[in-house]
């Protein structure tokens, strides 16, 4: 049997209302979140991460050092001549990675958890925050980039850790702003 609701008085709505105005007259800022179930064991995928010898076969394409923690390493995105510093702020084996990048200009915030799914399998989540003030268009912008840009992370990721084959995913993105030998083949 359905249960026999009243509707609400004038006042009880308005006072709805105004607190809906209020919730949406909070800005808050916007955080990225991706997520992907990988089909290895958490040791492997997380130093797929660590490890800039194999991060480079399927996200950027070279890197200056190990992630440690302290440590400020250097990602380029040769393809797109691009590169950005990475300051290594946490680091949990196996669990949890936090990074700082694209400092000092437009630094945000990046953290990867790796949860164990059975022995070969890894549920590695995403979440960039700390976008540029200012701007809210662009802010909201940013953090759509984002989240499409560690989509594309965790499927290359999720190729090659699963089937040995280094991936264009990130090189195929955007073909016409490749630069330099990346470039060759491209129509004119």
């Amino acid at each position: 049997m359905a249960e026999h609701r009243s509707l609400p008085t004038t006042r009880e709505a308005d006072a709805g209302l105004n607190n809906e105005i209020a919730l949406t007259n909070t800005l808050q800022q916007p955080v990225a979140h991706t997520q992907m179930l990988i089909r290895k064991p958490v040791d492997r995928v997380f130093e797929a991460l660590l490890d800039p010898s194999i991060t480079s076969l399927f996200w950027f394409s070279r890197g200056s050092g190990r992630l440690e923690v302290g440590k400020r390493v250097r990602w380029d995105w040769e393809m797109y001549g691009h590169h950005t510093e990475v300051n290594v702020k946490a680091i949990e084996a196996n669990k949890r990675i936090l990074i700082e990048w694209n400092g000092p200009d437009n630094p945000s915030f990046v953290e990867w958890t790796f949860e164990a799914k059975g022995k070969d399998g890894t549920f590695v989540k995403v979440k960039n925050w700390g976008f540029g003030s200012g701007d809210s268009n662009k802010t909201v912008a940013e953090a759509i980039n984002s989240t499409g840009g560690f989509s594309l992370l965790l499927a290359a990721m999720k190729v090659f850790l699963e089937h040995g084959v280094a991936p264009n995913i990130v090189v195929d993105h955007d073909p016409d702003a490749l630069v330099g030998d990346w470039a060759i083949g491209r129509a004119a």
